[in-house]
């Protein structure tokens, strides 16, 4: 079985915007949000729920910016100040093993070749049993419930 790699998105494009008014924010289609409770505020950079009492942007972000029929743009929540998560190979975190996920597994054509919903303690037996397929290039991981993006996967090494 295939080792894997979860990644949170690159929050250097991101920065400035927490500097905007809440008018400037409207514009880019976002808006300012305290999280008021330890759950529900899911960081798509530091791959960790935020505390309470932190502020995060929820805003547009293309998690598949790819030229297919896939291509796809939804809401993610990012913390101000925030790290790329660092996680272990096989590393399931508890921002994912706490939820519902949807799995889908795209192709070298960045098209679903398969996909399943599970329990996020159990993603990672999925995970690795796609990525073991070399007709599989990449994995994205979605909130079942919501529906948004939450993370990638791909081959460690």
């Amino acid at each position: 079985m295939a080792d894997f790699l979860l990644s949170g998105i690159d929050p250097a494009p991101l920065h400035a915007l927490f500097d905007l008014d809440d008018a400037r924010l409207a514009a880019h289609g976002a808006v300012r949000r305290i999280a008021d409770s330890a759950r529900g505020f899911p960081c798509r950079v530091s791959l960790r729920n935020a505390a309470v009492g932190e502020e995060l942007l929820l805003l547009p972000y293309w998690h598949q910016p790819a030229a297919s029929p896939y291509r796809a743009c939804g809401p993610v929540f990012v913390r101000r100040g925030v790290v790329p998560a660092r996680l272990a190979v096989n590393e399931v975190p508890p921002y994912v093993a706490q939820r519902l996920v949807s799995l889908r597994a795209y192709d070298h054509h960045d098209c679903i070749a398969a996909a399943e919903v599970a329990d996020g303690g159990q993603a990672g037996a999925w995970l690795r049993e796609q990525l073991d397929d070399p007709r599989i290039a990449y994995v994205h991981l979605h909130s079942a419930r919501h529906g948004c993006y939450l993370c990638r996967a791909d081959r460690a090494g």
